[in-house]
């Protein structure tokens, strides 16, 4: 079982945080592919508003668990070198990277799937609720899709 990581970033995941990253996974030469997904805040038309931002809270340790379980399981699903989740927590606004996933594999195809499929795990299964912040200073919660 691998060690329990903290996924959550307060605010924003910075570039130089994705880039930093990135880099780190140079010197591990059994890898051949990376799957990145970025999630990123859309600025949405609601009715005569828009959105300027999504404050995210969570149920943080139940999430950790929840997040680990889901690590385990598609570590068993597919032959990965690695995997990595951050989500934020706080405000991030429009523009900006609220989820950073990040698989690696041998091969392309292995991490493609093992990143789509562990992509809508988060979205279903782990406890982060987003409260939009509308351009007429009105909130309302987000929901997944």
């Amino acid at each position: 079982m691998s060690k329990k990581k903290n996924s959550f970033i307060i605010g924003p995941i910075s570039p130089t945080f994705i880039a930093t990253s990135i880099e780190k996974h140079q010197t591990k030469t059994d890898i051949g592919a990376h799957q990145i997904f970025l999630g990123q805040v859309r600025k949405d038309k609601i009715k005569e508003t828009f959105v300027e931002g999504i404050e995210y809270t969570s149920h943080q340790e139940m999430a950790e668990e929840i997040i680990a379980t889901i690590r385990e399981e598609i570590f068993k699903l597919f032959d990965l070198s690695c995997l990595h989740i951050y989500h934020s927590l706080g405000e991030v606004k429009t523009g900006e990277i609220c989820l950073f996933v990040f698989v690696s594999s041998a091969h392309r195809k292995t991490a493609f799937d093992a990143c789509e499929l562990l992509v809508e795990r988060i979205k279903k299964e782990v406890p982060i609720w987003g409260k939009e912040i509308l351009s007429n200073q009105e909130y309302q919660w987000k929901e997944n899709k």
